[in-house]
């Protein structure tokens, strides 16, 4: 049995708020980033994990000296880091990271790209110069990476697109799935909503809705229902729509998945959280 910290009831900044696992540690953030930072983490990631798609972007630095920017994924992928190394990093909530950084999803989407490619080469080197001098510990750590997001979410070049904020928010909450129906939701045709998921997240609105409709599922997956009740509250049309999903999405079925939740799958009550109202930086 794998040990787990329960939540904590509290709602400070810096408060280990999600069920903890031995090698992966979030973090709430301060009041003014809650619009646009989900957490902020910290890992012991020793052996090999899979990462379950979020809609999320983080900047995920090691000790070893490396940060990468970690985009959005439309599949499950494993990772496998060596034994002893520490990781820290910042998550951002669906359809910020785009606009923050001034890139386009798509030159992101399943891929871990350097960060000294995305920010300039001495913000990238104060940032390891940073966190490597907060040492081992979480808090500190965290509130090196809360002060770099201050600063990137001040210089952004453009603010986050409120379409993107919408749909995202839609989605997490059960938007319906029909995606003219939620084009028409937000005012826009289909093909112009494509075209906003895309930039934003790096794909369509289908698959985001699809993503965080899996997301709902691990939302609800430790509640002591059947599949076909967990999968009904998510918003699938019923269990063998979750098996299908969860196969294409996780690359595991909804029962392996539930096992594994918490002990090798990286997927946290921070990621789907719906985004606060307000504009980025303001």
């Amino acid at each position: 049995m794998v040990a787990t910290v329960g939540r904590d009831e509290g709602d400070g900044p810096g408060r280990t708020i999600a069920p903890v696992r031995p090698w992966y540690q979030p973090r709430s953030v301060a009041p003014d980033l809650g619009r646009d930072v989900s957490c902020v983490w910290t890992a012991r990631p020793d052996g090999e994990h899979r990462l379950v798609p979020d809609g999320c972007v983080d900047v995920v630095w090691l000790d070893t000296g490396q940060a990468w920017l970690c985009g959005t994924e439309t599949t499950a992928w494993t990772f496998r880091l060596p034994a002893g190394v520490q990781a820290a990093g910042i998550r951002f909530r669906p359809g910020v990271a785009a606009a923050v950084f001034g890139f386009d999803g798509t030159e992101v989407a399943n891929r871990r790209v350097p960060l000294d490619a995305v920010l300039a080469g001495p913000a990238a080197r104060r940032l390891d110069a940073r966190l490597g001098d907060a040492g081992g510990a979480p808090v500190g750590r965290a509130a090196v990476l809360e002060a770099e997001a201050r600063a990137w979410l001040s210089r952004a070049p453009r603010a986050v697109d409120p379409v993107a904020v919408a749909a995202a928010s839609a989605a997490a909450n059960g938007a319906p799935a029909p995606i003219d129906a939620l084009a028409h939701e937000l005012g826009l045709s289909s093909r112009q909503l494509h075209r906003r998921c895309l930039r934003s997240f790096g794909y369509g609105a289908a698959t985001l809705l699809r993503i965080l409709r899996l997301q709902r599922f691990l939302a609800l997956a430790d509640q002591p229902r059947s599949l076909a009740r967990l999968a009904a509250a998510a918003g699938y049309s019923d269990q063998a729509h979750l098996t299908r999903e969860c196969r294409a999405l996780a690359g595991l079925t909804p029962g392996e998945l539930r096992r594994t939740l918490g002990v090798t799958t990286a997927s946290d009550p921070f990621k789907t959280a719906r985004r606060p109202a307000g504009t980025m930086g303001s």
